[in-house]
C-alpha cells in the first residue's frame, strides 16, 4: 500500500511539472522514485521518507541550476535589459547634487543621473545607459572613460 502512495505522488508531481514547465516538482518526482522502490524492497516507512527529502533536495541544489542554465539559455532580455548600452541624448542637464536630469529613451523621457558622483552633463548631449536602477538611467558622456 505504500508503494502506491509513492507512485501516486510521483506521477503528481510529473503531471505538476509538465503542465507548470517551471523546473519545479521534477526534483521531488526524482526522490519519489526513489522512494517508490525502497518500498517495493519493504524498507521501513522512516528510512523512505529521509531518502525521498534527501534525494529530492540533492536534485535540486545540485541539478537545477545546470538544468536552468540550459533551459534558460534562448531567454529573451527584457525591455529593461536591452536599454544598456544605448546611446540616448540628454532633454535635461544631469546633475546628481541637485536631482535633476533627464534622457529620452525610445520616444520617453526617463529621470537620469551619471555614474559618477559630482559629474554633470549638460542638456543635448549624448549619453550612453550603464545601468537601470529602478526607474532611473544611470548614464555616462559616450567619451568618457573611468580611471
Amino acid at each position: 500500500m505504500l508503494s502506491l502512495f509513492w507512485l501516486v505522488l510521483f506521477i503528481l508531481f510529473v503531471v505538476f511539472e509538465i503542465a507548470t514547465m517551471g523546473l519545479t516538482t521534477i526534483w521531488f518526482a526524482g526522490g519519489a522514485i526513489v522512494s517508490f522502490v525502497l518500498s517495493l524492497a519493504d524498507i521501513h516507512i522512516i528510512i523512505q521518507i529521509v531518502v525521498f527529502l534527501v534525494v529530492s533536495f540533492i536534485l535540486l541544489f545540485f541539478t537545477r541550476p545546470l538544468a536552468g542554465q540550459f533551459i534558460n539559455k534562448n531567454t529573451v532580455k527584457t525591455n529593461v535589459e536591452e536599454l544598456v548600452g544605448k546611446v540616448v541624448k540628454c532633454t535635461e542637464t544631469i546633475d546628481n547634487y541637485n536631482d535633476m536630469g533627464r534622457v529620452k529613451i525610445n520616444g520617453n523621457e526617463w529621470m537620469a543621473r551619471t555614474i559618477a558622483d559630482g559629474m554633470t552633463i549638460p542638456k543635448d548631449a549624448m549619453v550612453q545607459i550603464v545601468r537601470i536602477q529602478g526607474v532611473k538611467a544611470l548614464v555616462q558622456p559616450i567619451n568618457y572613460t573611468n580611471n
